[in-house]
């Protein structure tokens, strides 16, 4: 035999059938591209000299992993489609006298083309729009980018070892299919497992208990920090319990319909249906992984564009003064001397460039953490904590503080406070801390000081108002005893705004850091931080921006999985319809009635995707909602409106994705 003949076999047979290697060729250029943009961004020096750009790659780098195990995992999806259509023509070979080791050499041959092609497309697509990235990147992080190309070594090296893995995982796995299957095996590959699946009713049980355990732990949770935890535990039940739903619960589905006289036996109704559940098994498979590609798009999209459009919502949410001062001491009785400093240098600052504060505020506290019991407050260190669910921050502070701050007039008898809760409700009257007398609640307040850390804080903030400095002191010398090594100060605290355009504000930034640093060895334990909200724009719109920025481009490495599996999906089934509907065809069937069962048959299989879709992003709002409270986005009706937006959208998409696929699979019924 000769040499030559094995390239030539190898070629026919990808160009023989292009149909289902060219959108495979495509989608791996299409990946290794955006792997190659994610890599470059990553590694660019340029990114890293941008205002934000560090915050930028941080951001990036999560998702360098990510697509890189998405590619192999979606890869080997990809190639089992195609090995279908390769056993029945190895299979042929086989018979006509080749052996394996034959075939094993054209299988190498193919997959090397394969390799070489799409990682040459991948590399040349993804160098040539490296710029371009650069600068939608430079565009979101609302900074400029030199001028030049490059191409970034670090990134083609990524690339390649990412082709040569996935490419070779494949390689392996298609010579070890060869290797197992007999000749007339390989020969009716196209046609195994086509047998009508028996009604499984505990898996489809199954999958709708792991999904309603799902949908009960995303209402239910409450707490941020406890939704970030839940979140994963969540996402494994739901893709565990829609492939379930989609494999078992979709036959048994038929096998219902079936049930139904009067839906089953109308001519269109009776071929989708009976066709639908003679392979349900592979159409479970696919449709669930669509519907979880789907959501994840919706997920990510929805959340990353949210926090980029509320951003600045989001930036005076966390820092409500233009500027911040916060001062500490460890002994309660230098907090005098401390706020009479503090208010000293903040005022000297303020004439040394010539500024006026407007909206001061100005009051002392104590803060530590805590898990709520009902009504007892057991003041713990976070290393003791295991139940986020009852963790609270809380504020205390004077009668004297809250009257002046809230213009009233309140009195407070000695084992009396006042409260109000931030992001809850405090139902009891009384409220003990440790081992402290039990204070009753004389007044439950309805709005009280809200500030940048407490607003962004992940848990709920209890204000405590105690009568006086005795009360306060006891508060902080218990969280003392209870956190030994590492306790909270007594804090005072400056906020104000000022007048100015962003270099006046970083200007007085400044200054302010200058006064405060001067003279602080005088007090005992005195410690200071300042905030400025200019200087924190840069990075809140990087990490906002580099995050939307990551899931467009998780998105539409998602959208080429979607995509594919719907477009192989419709080619493997139009291969197998041809046939069937050739025979009903000369039983009697028009070919109107033909293609109304085929449109009942290809709605009811992909609209179903898409409504599961629908109801896991309704329940996961809640949890979702929770969790962008961690990044300081607090505006419900935003999120709501961007998540039912980005619903629609890409329902459109998915309308489109649809009708162009489900071209091929009319055009392959139609030779029939």
């Amino acid at each position: 035999m000769k040499q030559t003949i094995y390239p030539r076999l190898a070629w026919h047979g990808v160009a023989k059938n292009k149909q289902i290697y060219l959108p495979f060729l495509l989608t791996c250029i299409g990946i290794f591209a955006v792997y190659y943009i994610v890599s470059y961004l990553t590694y660019s020096a340029s990114v890293r000299e941008m205002q934000g750009g560090r915050d930028l790659q941080m951001v990036l780098s999560w998702g360098t992993a990510v697509v890189a195990i998405f590619a192999v995992i979606f890869l080997f999806y990809m190639n089992s489609f195609l090995m279908r259509r390769r056993k029945t023509e190895f299979g042929l070979y086989n018979i006509l006298g080749m052996g394996k080791w034959n075939l094993a050499r054209i299988l190498v041959l193919q997959t090397m083309m394969l390799l070489v092609t799409s990682l040459a497309g991948g590399l040349g697509l993804g160098i040539l729009l490296s710029k371009l990235a650069e600068l939608l990147a430079a565009r979101t992080l609302n900074t400029d980018t030199p001028l030049g190309f490059t191409v970034e070594p670090n990134a083609v090296r990524n690339v390649i070892l990412l082709a040569l893995i996935a490419f070779g995982l494949l390689l392996l796995y298609s010579l070890g299919q060869i290797h197992v299957s007999k000749p007339v095996e390989l020969l009716r590959g196209e046609k195994a497992g086509e047998r009508p699946p028996k009604v499984r009713w505990l898996p489809a049980v199954l999958g709708v208990l792991l999904l309603g355990v799902a949908y009960f732990l995303a209402i239910r949770t409450t707490n941020p920090i406890s939704a970030l935890l839940v979140l994963f535990l969540a996402v494994a039940l739901v893709i565990l319990g829609t492939y379930l739903l989609f494999l078992s619960g979709s036959v048994a589905l038929c096998h219902l319909l079936r049930k139904n006289k009067k839906y089953y036996y109308q001519t269109n109704h009776f071929i989708s249906v009976s066709s639908m559940a003679y392979r349900m098994k592979r159409n479970g498979a696919s449709l669930a992984s669509i519907c979880i590609f789907s959501t994840f798009v919706l997920v990510m999209m929805s959340t990353t564009l949210c926090l980029r459009i509320g951003s600045e919502d989001s930036l005076h949410q966390r820092y409500p003064k233009s500027f911040e001062v916060t001062c500490g001491v460890d002994d309660f009785n230098n907090g005098d001397a401390a706020d009479q400093y503090l208010t000293q240098r903040v005022q000297q600052a303020l004439e040394q460039s010539g500024k006026t504060a407007r909206s001061p505020l100005q009051y002392r506290s104590v803060s530590f953490a805590g898990i709520l019991k009902e009504n007892k407050l057991l003041v713990r260190p976070m290393s003791e904590i295991s139940d986020y669910q009852q963790l609270v921050e809380v504020t205390a502070v004077t009668l004297d503080t809250y009257n002046h701050l809230a213009g009233a007039s309140e009195t407070l008898s000695q084992n009396e406070a006042m409260l109000f809760e931030y992001r809850g409700s405090y139902r009891y009257d009384t409220i003990q801390i440790d081992d402290l007398e039990t204070l009753h609640i004389a007044k439950q307040v309805e709005q009280f000081l809200q500030v940048g850390y407490n607003l962004a804080a992940s848990c709920p903030t209890i204000y405590l108002i105690v009568p006086d400095d005795a009360a306060l002191k006891a508060l902080y010398d218990c969280q003392r005893a209870a956190y030994q090594e590492i306790p909270s100060r007594y804090t005072m605290y400056y906020g104000f705004d000022l007048d100015g355009n962003e270099e006046q504000q970083m200007a007085f930034y400044n200054t302010l850091q200058q006064a405060l640093a001067e003279g602080t060895e005088t007090i005992d334990g005195f410690s200071y931080s300042v905030s400025c909200r200019e200087e924190a724009r840069s990075s809140f719109y990087s990490l906002f921006g580099g995050m939307l920025y990551l899931g467009a481009l998780l998105s539409l490495v998602f959208l080429f999985g979607t995509v594919l599996i719907m477009y192989y999906k419709q080619i493997s089934e139009g291969y197998e319809d041809a046939a069937r509907f050739e025979i009903l065809q000369k039983v009697g069937m028009t070919k109107q009635e033909i293609r109304r069962s085929i449109n009942s048959q290809i709605l009811t299989v992909f609209a179903a995707p898409l409504l599961m879709a629908g109801i896991h992003i309704c329940f996961a709002f809640p949890l979702l909602r929770r969790i962008m409270l961690m990044f300081g986005l607090n505006n419900t009706l935003l999120f709501m409106i961007v998540t039912a937006g980005s619903f629609l959208v890409f329902a459109l998409l998915y309308i489109v994705m649809y009708k162009t696929t489900s071209h091929s699979y009319y055009q392959l019924v139609k030779k029939a």
